[in-house]
């Protein structure tokens, strides 16, 4: 009667192991294209709009079956599929986060030091400052010209273009630099990219910044005046690659959130005919708290569904509570998987295995769930007996030893409307890192996870 995880490649047949290759292909060839908020937006909406998906602007009224996406500043987005029950009876929603942790270029970021020039950068979410030296960076972005037209920016994925670099102290020089703490090894203002190293002919006052300002006006008709209203974003160049003499793993920057946005995105295409409205919610600034316009505190969701009551014939006050209040959710964020190297982290028995499935986290937060949804034990029920039901290999994880740390997700923030809220997503190791690592099982079981809460709930 024992309790005992499954390990999802001894469990699984020839043909699901087909699936779970084919997925985990899919999936690489959705990180590669969606590095950033921005981009995985317009990847979301691709694929939406190739599977029946219509903007809601194109809507005069809904009916059941109707499929429907809604874009929120280009940085968020949500997809419904229209149920046969009415609104107030509840949605069914799996709702992930697009934004990964970076480094963001300041508004004015731009410099030349001792025939160097450098983009200054301010990191965007929990990180190690001293990953992001030594490695390959790409820039990818918009930014405004004189014109005023938008530019797209996009420099450092394919092979004929340059990458980007952050240097640190050679071995042999970092004597002091070695004593210090991990977390000031290097400064956040530290974290300056190397761009260009070639003055510009005939000038004595910052030649290389001038030239690198000349190749910017050929390259993209932008000048330094530009910079000031742009979002450019820093992000490891390279493609997402499998991991191990067995390729059972997957290496990429952006496994947080975006294999969890990719399973449901995968899953909600899926859908059709339901009895309640599916949603696939997908959402930015989880990292730094969901704040800002295109967060989860924002009212994009709750706007958009408005809309569509409206379109049903269905606005009112009361229905809207409502249909918020028994709606049901499956907070789609990653947890820690548990790492062999540092065990002193984590609690053997209840932190999530590599391999072993997607995970259930009923709270996260920190220092006595500080900040936890903390689902309560009958919905827990509802979801496992929904996955039961069509055999998705799971587990339950927490976010590392009580005291040691912790984390938080979107769930808190849909909970506050009563909607029952659990968090569910694919366990993680190297979580925040520039290059994070997930098993292809644990997403095959993510993908199957949200499937099964879409039509067993």
């Amino acid at each position: 009667m024992e309790y005992k995880r499954k390990n999802v490649w001894l469990n699984i047949s020839d043909d699901e192991r087909n699936d779970l290759e084919a997925l985990a292909t899919d999936y690489m060839d959705f990180l590669n294209v969606g590095k950033t908020e921005r981009l995985a937006t317009s990847e979301i909406v691709r694929r939406a709009e190739e599977a029946g998906f219509k903007d809601i602007e194109s809507f005069k009224s809904l009916k059941a079956g109707d499929k429907v996406y809604a874009i929120n500043r280009d940085k968020a987005v949500a997809l419904f599929v229209i149920g046969k029950r009415d609104f107030e009876d509840g949605l069914l929603i799996v709702g992930s986060h697009l934004d990964s942790p970076r480094l963001d270029l300041k508004p004015l970021p731009l410099l030349e030091k001792k025939g160097i020039s450098y983009l200054k950068t301010h990191y965007y979410g929990g990180i190690k400052k001293y990953h992001w030296t030594n490695i390959p960076l790409a820039l990818h972005g918009v930014i405004f010209n004189k014109d005023g037209e938008k530019v797209h920016v996009s420099i450092g994925e394919k092979e004929d273009e340059p990458v980007f670099f952050i240097s640190e102290l050679l071995i042999h020089l970092s004597k002091d630099l070695n004593e210090k703490k991990a977390s000031n090894v290097i400064e956040g203002e530290q974290l300056n990219i190397m761009v260009g190293s070639i003055p510009l002919a005939n000038e004595d006052d910052n030649p290389v910044k001038k030239n690198i300002l000349r190749i910017l006006e050929e390259k993209y008709n932008i000048s330094e005046e530009d910079f000031l209203t742009a979002e450019l974003e820093a992000v490891p160049a390279g493609r997402a690659r499998s991991v191990g003499f067995d390729s059972s793993m997957i290496a990429s920057h952006g496994h947080d959130d975006r294999v969890c946005a990719y399973s449901s995105l995968a899953s909600i295409l899926e859908v059709n005919g339901p009895e309640k409205t599916s949603v696939g919610l997908f959402v930015d600034k989880e990292e730094i708290g969901s704040v800002g316009s295109t967060g989860m505190t924002s009212q994009f969701f709750e706007n958009t569904l408005l809309e569509l009551m409206n379109l049903r014939g269905e606005a009112n006050l009361l229905n809207f509570k409502r249909a918020l209040k028994n709606s049901k959710v499956l907070s789609a964020d990653v947890t820690l998987a548990e790492d062999p190297n540092f065990l002193e982290a984590t609690e053997e028995q209840n932190t999530a295995k590599l391999g072993h499935g997607v995970a259930l986290v009923k709270y996260t937060g920190s220092r006595g769930k500080g900040g936890s949804n903390d689902a309560d034990a009958e919905y827990l029920e509802e979801v496992r007996r929904a996955f039961d039901k069509a055999g998705v290999i799971w587990q339950t994880g927490e976010l590392g030893k009580v005291d040691q740390g912790g984390g938080g997700t979107i769930a808190y923030i849909l909970a506050e409307y009563g909607m029952q809220v659990v968090d569910c997503g694919t366990p993680v190791i190297s979580m925040h890192a520039p290059i994070e690592l997930v098993s292809k099982a644990d997403l095959y079981e993510t993908y199957r996870a949200y499937k099964s809460f879409y039509e067993n709930i």
